[in-house]
């Protein structure tokens, strides 16, 4: 895969910084180079918050995203501000309970229950951990092997275990979901 962009997109406190440090690192340890920015409201929780990543082989050729490859979304407030970015191909992740109401158009919509899925496991706070492994399942990003070693790295010890329940989880959740057909914009 060539140059790509990804944005992790929804509320403070839903874990979207740490996702995109994860990742980045996670593709750094693949060889990719990745420059990140993000920005959020300055409020620790509820208001709007993104973090992107624009992934080149060599030196991306711009720094900030302009059209996305991949968007998460944990939260339906802060889905239009990405809509404008969605290329055909895009792949759109969103969680089923903050985001009832889903894009729709040419690119991939995978509508799914990642805050329900983080619930089950204990903790909603893991749902963003989740939603790594589903990107990593649906995309051809990097390794699930190097992206558990970035979770490794990138989470406190004393939650390691859930983590690697969690990305884990999103993982399998990727892999049993059918990918659908991309939708035709009416």
């Amino acid at each position: 895969m060539q140059d790509y962009e990804v944005r992790f997109s929804g509320s403070g406190g839903q874990g979207l910084q740490l996702s995109a440090k994860i990742l980045a690192h996670a593709l750094n340890l693949s060889g990719k180079r990745v420059a990140q920015s993000q920005a959020y409201e300055p409020t620790s929780r509820g208001g709007l918050s993104r973090s992107d990543l624009v992934v080149s082989d060599g030196v991306a050729g711009f720094p900030l995203v302009t059209a996305l490859d991949y968007l998460v979304v944990l939260d339906q407030s802060a889905l239009s501000i990405s809509l404008g970015l969605l290329k055909d191909q895009s792949i759109v992740i969103a969680d089923t309970r903050h985001v009832p109401q889903p894009p729709s158009g040419k690119f991939a919509v995978h509508h799914l229950p990642l805050s329900e899925t983080a619930l089950k496991m204990g903790n909603e706070r893991v749902a963003n951990i989740i939603t790594l492994g589903v990107l990593i399942g649906l995309g051809d990003i990097c390794s699930f092997e190097v992206l558990e070693e970035a979770v490794r790295a990138g989470v406190p010890s004393k939650f390691l275990t859930l983590n690697l329940e969690a990305v884990s989880a999103g993982f399998r959740m990727a892999s049993t979901e059918e990918v659908p057909e991309p939708a035709v914009a009416s």
